[in-house]
């Protein structure tokens, strides 16, 4: 199946607008972990995602410490070489293996952005990594010019093809962008979470610094398969039990903007969940979203995501549900032509 693609910034990578997320796929038993997760159906996943034309794959170092970059790289490493995705990871946050549930340190110096790069390297059994992203600013470390210096060695070296960032402000990226251009943004980008709508999505659009948003369905809230009752059976080691949206009173706000997109979704024949990462892709300058999987069942559920144009009227009823629902923060709707 070929899905329509978009250059990713000015790297000359052109992706589809949905890729890949592989946060869960990292499993459980660690911080921020999503509960146990078996390796094959991970692998299955990740492999049905590419034969339905998706052509990236979105990982991390402290996904599992480690254990979900193995898992994308064996998966990758089973398709054939002219059909193999692109390839995108983060670094920058460490983690104790004798203590898999404690904090992770954001850590940018140099030398641990190259020890993250070629041990993520090592992991995904790759020679280049197409795209590394800082994952989330330094906690007050080194300054941000030496870290991104340090990233466009690695590219010069050949071990990474293009640097992004996630979670970064605009006046971080304006400081990036300063020693060398910015490649991309992950920034947070939900119909619950519209933040980045107000402020680095227009910079990054302005800038020619390629978007891909992250967790846009607020990690299944608006799927249209979550209520109280699933909320409280998620597993002990699931991080989404002990977060603020999944509890009240914010969970009663998410779920009734859950239910305001069920028209809409029923006009289109498609799912709540390829509404929601729609809405995400209606935003200028929005290249692509990372949508998570455990399952090829799961990633039939959001695929069609990838060719929905929601109209002005969509969007229109969109943003009174929004209001109405009270749930998060932010912009409601994308600016009109």
């Amino acid at each position: 199946m070929g899905l329509t693609t978009t250059e990713l910034g000015r790297t000359g990578m052109e992706i589809t607008r949905v890729g890949f997320g592989a946060w869960a796929v990292g499993g459980g038993g660690v911080n921020f972990g999503w509960g146990s997760q078996d390796d094959e159906d991970s692998i299955r996943a990740i492999r049905h995602a590419v034969d339905v034309g998706v052509n990236w794959v979105d990982t991390a170092a402290v996904y599992g410490h480690g254990h979900s970059e193995q898992v994308v790289g064996r998966a990758v490493r089973g398709i054939a070489e002219a059909d193999r995705p692109f390839v995108f990871t983060k670094c920058g946050l460490n983690w104790d293996d004798d203590d898999p549930m404690g904090p992770h340190p954001r850590d940018l110096r140099p030398g641990e952005i190259r020890r993250g790069a070629e041990d993520s390297l090592r992991r995904l059994g790759l020679e280049r990594i197409d795209l590394l992203q800082f994952h989330w600013p330094d906690a007050g470390g080194p300054e941000i010019e030496n870290s991104w210096a340090e990233m466009g060695r690695l590219i010069d070296e050949g071990k990474v093809r293009a640097g992004g960032v996630s979670n970064f402000d605009v006046p971080l990226l304006e400081r990036a962008e300063a020693v060398r251009p910015v490649a991309s943004l992950q920034p947070p980008f939900s119909l619950i979470r519209r933040g980045a709508a107000g402020d680095v999505i227009p910079w990054c659009h302005q800038h020619h610094v390629g978007i891909i948003v992250y967790s846009p369905m607020q990690s299944g809230l608006l799927s249209g398969r979550f209520s109280a009752e699933r909320v409280a059976s998620l597993p002990a080691d699931d991080w989404r039990r002990a977060n603020a949206e999944f509890q009240s009173p914010a969970l009663g706000r998410n779920l009734a903007l859950a239910s305001g997109l069920r028209p809409i979704s029923a006009r289109h024949r498609v799912s709540m969940a390829e509404v929601a990462i729609a809405w995400t892709l209606s935003w200028p300058g929005v290249t692509g979203a990372i949508v998570g999987a455990r399952s090829p069942e799961q990633v039939d559920g959001w695929i069609g995501a990838a060719a929905l144009t929601l109209t002005a009227d969509d969007l229109a009823e969109i943003a009174v549900a929004v209001e109405s629902s009270e749930a998060g923060g932010g912009p409601s709707r994308p600016p009109l032509d």
